[in-house]
């Protein structure tokens, strides 16, 4: 793109500013407690100006062209993506209110099956939610949608991939590293693999591995032992009896569950309602939130009891992703 392409679409941009705020304000008032910042309204907006309007060298679209874009973007589907992509929890309640049905309907149109259905679902609500870690930030499909068409129109297409790669997939078993790496539930994983160590030009040998060994299982076991029962619990449920999210959220909504009260929602929707479903997404993010945990008392023993620093430590979580693919790992969450 030539230089005078670029200052003219930062020059449309720039003129297009006080419509974006007057939009944002709009969409905030609709969804205040969606949490999403203006900054990020604004950088949505702008990329697909620069996407939809610039497609080719020869573009040069007017101001009067750039508004009449911005109005016609489903700005309220856009809210709502933006919010998720961001982890908000109030967003992906009206996410689930919204569109669930819509999404476990047209999954049992396209797949062959009804198991094949629901595996599209929990595949796509991984997808949705983030599999990938990008500079410390979890990277969500939400922020791929730019609000140009329905927000269910893109979902059809989400879904499609999906099942395409539900269809290319091995069933071979994988470990839980490597899951962070590719599509899966393994998504909750992925706070220890954020640390790019090299790869495979930068291999430990085996007498730098056994030296940090100790220390890595010492420090994960002594984080677990400062886990709530019911975050054991749910640790169990996913890595030693290998339950699916969706076998988890149906467990949390039998009224005896020692889950339930830990994910009784709170709002006021939840309270009228005690019995409605709990989705996918709330199990991902409390296993997000648990492995957090597990990861920030990880470091702090490193530090504290074994004197590790820096790349000492990096090393050790780098063993510690092997370690988690082993079940025999949280064996003992069951006593601690």
């Amino acid at each position: 793109m030539s230089p005078d392409s670029v200052i003219e679409q930062e020059k449309i941009v720039k003129e297009c500013e006080s419509l974006m705020k007057q939009l944002y304000t709009e969409c905030f008032e609709n969804a205040p407690n969606f949490g999403v910042r203006e900054e990020c309204f604004k950088n949505s907006l702008t990329t697909s100006i620069k996407k939809y309007l610039y497609r080719s060298p020869d573009d040069n679209p007017t101001l009067e062209e750039a508004q009449k874009f911005l109005k016609s973007i489903q700005l309220d589907d856009l809210f709502l993506a933006l919010a998720c992509a961001n982890g908000n929890e109030r967003a992906w309640w009206e996410f689930d209110q919204q569109h669930r049905s819509y999404l476990e309907r047209v999954s049992r149109h396209l797949a062959s099956s009804d198991l094949n259905a629901q595996e599209v679902v929990d595949l796509v609500y991984v997808e949705l939610y983030g599999t990938r870690v990008v500079e410390g930030e979890r990277v969500s499909k939400f922020a791929t949608y730019s609000g140009k068409g329905s927000i269910r129109g893109w979902l059809r297409t989400v879904i499609w991939h999906s099942l395409v790669d539900l269809h290319r997939a091995s069933h071979d078993s994988v470990s839980l590293d490597e899951m962070t790496e590719n599509v899966g539930e393994g998504h909750a994983h992925s706070n220890f693999a954020e640390m790019d160590l090299g790869g495979e030009d930068q291999m430990m040998d085996q007498v730098t591995k056994d030296r940090y060994r100790n220390a890595t299982v010492s420090a994960i076991q002594s984080a677990f032992t400062e886990l709530d029962s019911h975050e054991k619990l749910l640790l169990l449920y996913y890595h030693v009896e290998n339950l699916k999210l969706r076998e988890i959220a149906r467990l949390v909504e039998v009224p005896t569950s020692p889950l339930r009260a830990w994910f009784q929602r709170k709002s006021a929707a939840r309270e009228k309602n005690p019995r409605s479903k709990i989705h996918e997404s709330t199990i991902m993010r409390w296993l997000e939130k648990t492995y957090k945990k597990v990861l920030k008392s990880f470091q702090e023993e490193l530090n504290s009891k074994h004197n590790l620093k820096g790349e000492e430590i990096d090393i050790c979580i780098e063993l510690a992703t092997q370690d988690l693919a082993n079940p025999n790992l949280y064996q003992n969450l069951a006593t601690n």
